[in-house]
């Protein structure tokens, strides 16, 4: 992302909130695994959007007509010591000549710059209730400008939770990050691709995944979206599989539903393939239900569609499906007014997709279902796991099946950013041949 998207973004945030107001972000901080080690860093999404900075122990404060600048940064100072033990750091200096900030100061000048940059305001916005330590710092530093009002300081009045609407700019994804996403989406595809040419039976699940990993960082993308998926057998319909540490058995399905991350944004993709190269009739039969469903889904997703539209296409599919293969008993309507699929399918047909795997954005409002515009990207992905009871005829029991893309809402209809990566059963099965 350029210096220009990120000060668009802040813009917009500006905009929305007003002239009388001020928004602080806090970063995200480093967070320790055992003893000495920490967590792989990663910063939080709503800072990283509006600021680009990608270091912990941050405040970015946007402050709306102020006449020295609307952004303003604190962080950690340049320290030679630290950065021989940690890398380098930005510093105030960078962060005015690289970020863009109007200002910068180290993080030691918090407690006495931010009320200044408060006294004034009517509103306040940020993320309130997220962390306690910093709802406390606020109420500090609003507690020190209310000190000072014989002196004519002035403090807001008004609180306002910040998520809402950052969220919603975020929902709406620009030129650049589509682009962003495009990226991430086709190098996932292409591991995806790479792991049906190497599945064999005697294979561990970990083998899998350790390939996904290595095929998405050579392509430049060091990072998974979220831990891998993979399970075999009946492990695949464990929804959050990741144990990942069995035998992969022949004759049996893999479901493998993993994703980079690229530039701070998820890719989100799951196949579902013969662990041999070929699908059994009944596989077959349950896997053509499946990939209707997805393509019924699909087919709704489009400008002026509401949320739920794909989720209730797939639902229908399934159910009718799930009746003639003996599975379900009754009439479609009144099967799926009953819910009587949902030991079979038990989750939603998609989710936001973007900086987070699963991302921000309301599904409804006002209490309707909201409607798609281009720029939202959503995933689509009806599953439907088989449990090993008599209630599921034999032939399919103990199979579990996903299919899922990544799809970006466009002005005309629909961009399947994971197009790459085949779910035609004849085409995996060419791929695996091959």
């Amino acid at each position: 992302m350029t210096r220009a998207e990120y000060k668009r973004r802040r813009r917009a945030l500006a905009k929305q909130i007003g002239p009388d107001s001020l928004a602080i972000l806090p970063a995200a901080r480093e967070a320790i695994r055992n003893r000495d080690v920490h967590y792989p860093f990663r910063q939080d999404s709503d800072f990283g959007y509006l600021t680009g900075f990608m270091e912990p122990d941050a405040f970015a404060v946007v402050v709306p007509g102020r006449k020295e600048g609307e952004f303003v940064l604190f962080c950690r100072p340049r320290d030679e010591e630290r950065e021989q033990w940690d890398g380098s750091r930005l510093g105030v200096e960078g962060a005015i000549a690289q970020l863009g900030a109007d200002e910068a100061y180290p993080l030691s000048d918090l407690d006495e710059v931010l009320p200044t940059l408060i006294d004034g305001r009517d509103r306040l916005y940020f993320p309130i209730g997220a962390d306690p330590g910093l709802d406390a710092k606020v109420m500090g530093w609003v507690n020190q400008v209310r000190a000072r009002a014989r002196a004519g300081a002035r403090a807001p009045d008004t609180f306002v939770v910040i998520d809402s609407l950052l969220h919603e700019q975020r929902l709406r994804k620009s030129k650049a990050e589509a682009r962003v996403m495009r990226r991430a989406a086709r190098i996932s595809a292409e591991a995806h691709c790479r792991l049906m040419q190497l599945c064999r039976p005697g294979m561990h699940e970990y083998d899998l995944e350790a390939e996904l990993e290595h095929a998405c960082a050579v392509r430049g993308a060091r990072h998974l979206a979220y831990p891998s998926i993979v399970g075999g057998g009946k492990n695949a319909c464990v929804l959050h599989y990741t144990e990942n540490a069995a035998r992969l058995e022949d004759g049996d399905l893999v479901l493998i539903d993993a994703g980079c991350e690229l530039d701070g944004y998820a890719s989100d993709i799951t196949r579902t393939f013969p662990v041999n190269g070929r699908f059994t009739p009944p596989q077959r039969a349950l896997y053509d239900l499946v990939l209707k469903a997805q393509l019924a889904a699909i087919k709704k997703a489009r400008p002026g569609a509401r949320w739920n539209e794909p989720h209730e296409a797939a639902v229908r599919v399934l159910t009718k499906g799930l009746v003639a293969l003996g599975v379900l008993d009754g009439k479609v309507g009144k099967l799926i007014k009953d819910e009587a699929y949902k030991p079979y399918y038990m989750h939603r047909t998609g989710h936001w997709l973007g900086m987070d795997v699963h991302d921000v954005g309301a599904y409804k409002r006002h209490g309707d279902w909201r409607v798609l515009e281009p720029g939202m990207v959503l995933t689509i992905e009806p599953g439907l796991y088989m449990p090993s009871t008599d209630a599921v005829p034999e032939a399919y029991r103990g199979m579990g099946i996903r299919i899922e893309d990544d799809v970006l809402i466009t002005d005309d209809g629909h961009e399947i950013l994971s197009a790459g990566v085949p779910k035609d059963p004849s085409a995996i099965e060419a791929l695996m041949a091959a």
